[in-house]
């Protein structure tokens, strides 16, 4: 355990928290705090820099450079020396500075005249808050105990500008937490909502940073340590016996990390410097979280998330801040999270307004269950859980990826009436709920819903759904910690059928792999995921769970029609192998006595480019192909969908993508094959019509897009659309995307 004598830094720490509580305006703190570290570092120059926006770092106050060079003085992010340390979140100590690359000359600073420089970030768990600079006219390097201490002081100093200590009338020093702040993240389910901010990890709030008595501190640290080494033991022991080798493993590398003593000592050090316990904590949890933006390595970016997770049990338990603070869930919550699980997001419900993640993708567990729920997504908003505190008015666009976080009255006022307009929309949706989507040309376009809960069955009449052209299976095994029973499956599979009342459901077989990976299944580690062991491959590798689940279908219809379909089926012999295993299936449950469907319907569900190529005798045996445009569209293009970078790059209504699908309508015509188009883009109004228009005359969608959908076909004449599409390809256009929607401005 170090030596706690009085140190220089814990001497000047209490002379800085002295200054905090002076009662004195947030410009006159700033500018004595700056005093104060120059007298006690023995520099001429001590200087304050905090962002006025993400780009943007502003000179906030200064002990040795020019007085009117404050709040005057700008940088971008990178610029000068002051913009490195800023950038990379890395210590910049150099004894010649002038001659230092990056090095930005200031005149109105008068800082020419200063030879060193040590300059190290301002920043609380990442999060940069700015940087903070020391300077003499002496050519020196500065020691490492010089430079630990202005990182421990510039600890504190990012403590209080969270808490707002500087607040003052100029913009760059207004409390974080009452700034404006706009989250530009990518859609992962659409849709527009406002409410307050709700969010599913509280954050640990430290009021000490500063330690009165560091005896007393480390007794608290060493505690505090103690009672997580215990909780994690113990959560391993429970890991141990269930089996879980994934589990292991995490929790071996937190118990690694509980028991380090590198990260132990080094809490010791900063409490010794003069931090209290729970600011020594976060100040290595901030370090950690520094060195995970920058790592490449996905192995050493987990173990940087365990210590992450560990320092967050540790603050926890310090400051007794745990999930239950007592807080009341609003009325309108938004869900503010770095990430979040199926089970967890349907344990909250329907209640929720919308979601805003840090983390996730569009194919994620989380996406799903808020698609299935219809509730706005949005995902990558990266530093929100950090902006964020309960509470807060937050308004989410779903439709382009934003979330507005205390807006302001010119955000609110524009985000109310694009909201107003969707209401009115909806209620005009409403009028035509049970009428048919029959074109100005006399065609009939059957609009389906896609599910995957008993919560959205409801939907199936309100939305004006002709059936579900998926229901998602997968979801039950997603949400649970270990394999369901036959028996639940089944019950759950008739409640559904049930809750049609008579209209066609079809059932989508488990559709695992890839992103969608079992809590309880072992995780394969493969290279590219999405092309690898997935849906029917899994289900056909383990024919096992592949019968249990054909076995419940057929005891839930108990004699009534069944449908159902494979997923991800690339080649004539997989449909075949599937098939077999539904024969199986049925005979076995015709031996044991049980009814069997009344008619049965097995299709396969078009996502690989290969099936569009599959023999006739495909196209003949099977019942019905539905389109699944998700996957469908990322393997035609070769293009990603979780990649942001790529998947925004090909438009669905490219002319290739479009022909490709024209060839399978055409195929599907000739073997008199029932044919839907399943997916995001189904549910597009402009995407849908283009479909139509190419030939399809069934749809499935989220129930929210039935109405636009409908609205738009009952509007238009499909063979003049035809035309206009088949214009723009003979005229070589890339996507025929401008002359439609040229065409539909004059039609509708």
């Amino acid at each position: 355990m170090p030596e706690t004598t009085e140190t220089e830094s814990r001497k000047l720490l209490r002379r800085l928290r002295d200054a905090m509580a002076e009662d004195s305006a947030g410009q006159a703190r700033l500018d004595k705090i700056t005093h104060l570290i120059a007298d006690s570092m023995g520099t001429e120059v001590c200087s304050i820099y905090l962002f006025r926006d993400r780009e943007t770092l502003e000179l906030c106050a200064t002990e040795g450079l020019k007085a009117e060079a404050v709040h005057q003085t700008k940088m971008k992010l990178g610029e000068g020396l002051v913009g490195r340390v800023a950038r990379s979140g890395n210590v910049v100590n150099e004894a010649d500075a002038p001659s230092a690359k990056g090095f930005r000359y200031m005149p109105e600073t008068g800082e020419e005249i200063y030879s060193s420089f040590l300059g190290v970030p301002i920043q609380r768990l990442g999060e940069k808050l700015g940087v903070l600079v020391v300077q003499s006219k002496q050519a020196r390097q500065f020691s490492s105990d010089e430079v630990y201490a202005l990182e421990v002081v510039a600890m504190v100093l990012a403590e209080m500008t969270e808490l707002g200590a500087f607040t003052g009338d100029n913009a760059a020093m207004t409390a974080r937490h009452q700034q404006s702040v706009m989250f530009r993240g990518s859609t992962a389910q659409e849709g527009a909502t406002e409410g307050h901010v709700w969010l599913h990890e509280p954050r640990v709030v430290i009021t000490n940073p500063i330690a009165e008595d560091p005896h007393k501190e480390l007794t608290r640290l060493h505690e505090a340590v103690d009672k997580l080494r215990i909780s994690v033991d113990q959560l391993l022991a429970g890991a141990s016996s269930s089996g879980d080798t994934e589990q292991l493993q995490v929790l071996e590398a937190y118990r690694m990390f509980a028991n380090s003593k590198g990260w132990l000592r080094r809490m010791e050090e900063d409490i010794s410097r003069g931090l209290s316990a729970e600011a020594a904590v976060e100040k290595e949890q901030s370090t950690a979280r520094a060195r995970l933006s920058q790592v490449n390595d996905a192995y050493l970016r987990d173990r940087l998330h365990d210590l992450d997770d560990l320092s967050n049990r540790l603050l926890r338990i310090l400051t007794g801040q745990g999930k239950e603070t007592g807080a009341d869930m609003p009325a309108d919550p938004i869900l503010i999270a770095r990430n979040i699980g199926p089970a967890e997001l349907l344990d909250y419900g329907r209640s929720l307004r919308g979601i805003v993640l840090e983390e996730g993708s569009v194919g994620s567990h989380a996406a799903i269950v808020a698609r299935a729920l219809a509730i706005p997504l949005v995902i990558h908003a990266t530093g929100i859980t950090t902006d964020a505190l309960n509470g807060d008015h937050i308004m989410v666009d779903g439709d382009q990826g934003i979330a507005h976080l205390r807006p302001d009255d010119t955000v609110v006022s524009a985000f109310r009436d694009k909201i107003a307009m969707q209401a009115q929309a909806q209620e005009r949706y409403a009028s035509i709920r049970q009428e048919p989507a029959q074109t100005l040309c006399g065609k009939t376009v059957a609009l389906h819903m896609n599910a995957g809960l008993m919560a959205d069955l409801p939907s199936l009449d309100s939305s004006g759904a002709e059936g579900v052209g998926l229901f998602r299976t997968e979801l039950q095994f997603l949400v649970r910690n270990q394999m369901p029973r036959r028996s639940e499956l089944s019950a759950l599979y008739a409640r559904v059928l049930d809750a049609s009342n008579g209209k066609r459901v079809v059932f989508r077989t488990l559709d695992i792999g890839s992103d969608k990976v079992l809590p309880y299944m072992k995780p394969q580690e493969e290279p590219n995921p999405a092309l690898g062991w997935r849906a029917i491959r899994v289900g056909l590798d383990k024919p096992g769970v592949m019968r249990m689940q054909l076995q419940a279908l057929i005891r839930a219809a108990g004699g009534r029609p069944l449908t159902i379909m494979f997923p991800f089926v690339a080649q004539y012999e997989e449909y075949k192998a599937a098939k077999a295993e539904m024969d199986k299936a049925l005979e076995r449950e015709r031996i044991l006595g049980h009814a069997t469907p009344e008619t049965l319907e097995i299709g396969a569900m078009l996502e690989t480019p290969s099936l569009a190529f599959a023999p006739d005798r495909f196209y003949e045996e099977v019942d019905f192909l539905s389109i699944g445009g998700n996957d469908l569209k990322q393997f035609f293009f070769a293009a990603d969908r979780e990649n942001e970078r790529v998947r925004r790059r090909y438009d669905t209504l490219n002319v290739s993508f479009l022909t490709f699908l024209e060839n399978i309508v055409k195929r599907c015509d000739a073997s008199n094959t029932s044919l839907s188009f399943c997916g995001e883009d189904a549910g597009r109004p402009v995407e849908a019509a283009c479909f139509a228009a190419m030939g399809f005359r069934m749809l499935s969608m989220r129930p929210a897009s039935i109405g636009p959908v409908k609205h738009m076909l009952r509007r238009l004449n499909l063979e003049e659309l035809r035309a206009v599409i088949e214009q723009a390809r003979e005229e070589g256009h890339q996507s025929v995307r401008p002359a439609v929607m040229d065409y539909l401005r004059s039609a509708t």
